[in-house]
């Protein structure tokens, strides 16, 4: 949601790290949009009550950044806080984690003035622990786990055109036109957005917006290559297929999941995204690794890129001289 600006904000905000044998890049950029409204969390190694778990999230706020920036800062402590998650039922601890956040916020002062609406935001978050990861999705931001540079996993975005959302959306007495809840709101799913929970008969899964993750586990292999986990200014105008592609083969030609990761986001820019763009890579220990042979194509590329840009420049100078020359004579 939110306006354009009449020319994109292409400075991006960076962050990297590593830990339990995982490594981590991070790309976020403002892009077409009047205002930054995505957050994000990474974090490899939680401390010594969970040193082997990593966690990392992506939020994609909507009519304001309140309620992602709010989401970042305290969903995983609403998560492995819960009796579930310390006894070891982890999907069961993350399911009451989101519920637990949602009801928490939609009490907290800066969410309930009437002044201003609080908006909303959706969240896809990974725990990667040493033999399994966790995959939690709320909304349209995408989670996509590949190996041999294809996708073998990805979250499904709740849209409101999905028969399942529709039919719990038509149950708590809303409808969907032109894709979207009540013909304004483009997910199904979120946390906030009290606007859309307000039916008293409905429980709190049961309302036009659900804050309920879907949760799913998957069993660590050693092809594992890296998890991606983005918000939909990417998915927009990239492929699962194609982000996988492309990340899988430019760690042939460099280590840098930064450099990669802004790659991303400035190739998502070029094809026309204009949404806000936040990616986090996470890269196992069976991601690829930087080969000459790739780095050395890599070279002849470049030079063969600067040598058609400079030949097309001289031809455009070249051109311009003569329709000068032209312009000229006729003068005379």
């Amino acid at each position: 949601m939110g306006g354009f600006l009449d020319k994109p904000k292409t400075a991006k905000h960076n962050d990297e790290g590593e830990g339990n044998k995982l490594l981590f890049g991070v790309s976020s950029m403002q892009g077409w949009r009047s205002e930054m409204e995505d957050a994000y969390y990474a974090r490899a190694g939680l401390g010594d009550a969970l040193p082997d778990w990593s966690f990392f999230a992506v939020f994609d706020g909507h009519a304001g950044c309140k309620v992602s920036e709010h989401c970042a800062k305290h969903l995983l402590e609403s998560i492995i806080s819960t009796e579930e998650f310390i006894g070891g039922d982890h999907v069961k601890g993350i399911r009451t984690g989101f519920l637990r956040i949602d009801e928490v916020m939609r009490e907290l002062p800066e969410f309930t003035r009437e002044s201003e609406k609080c908006g909303g935001t959706t969240a896809v978050c990974a725990f990667v622990g040493l033999t399994q990861v966790y995959i939690a999705n709320c909304g349209d931001s995408r989670a996509v786990l590949c190996r041999q540079g294809v996708p073998v996993f990805a979250t499904q975005d709740h849209k409101p055109i999905l028969p399942e959302e529709k039919e719990r959306i038509y149950n708590a007495g809303g409808s969907v036109m032109i894709k979207r809840v009540n013909g304004t709101l483009a997910v199904s799913r979120a946390l906030g957005d009290y606007d859309f929970k307000n039916v008293k008969e409905k429980g709190q899964c049961e309302q036009l917006v659900s804050p309920e993750p879907e949760i799913f586990c998957q069993s660590r292999q050693d092809s594992d290559e890296f998890l991606v986990l983005a918000c939909d200014g990417i998915w927009d105008v990239m492929s699962n297929e194609d982000v996988c592609s492309f990340i899988h083969s430019r760690m042939r030609v460099t280590s840098n999941l930064v450099s990669i990761a802004n790659q991303v986001v400035d190739t998502c820019l070029h094809k026309g995204s204009r949404d806000n763009m936040s990616i986090i890579i996470i890269a196992f220990p069976g991601a690829p690794k930087p080969t000459e042979e790739a780095i050395e194509a890599e070279h002849r590329l470049e030079k063969q890129i600067e040598k058609i840009t400079r030949e097309r420049e001289l031809a455009e100078w070249a051109n311009c001289q003569c329709k000068n020359k032209k312009q000229k004579a006729i003068q005379i």
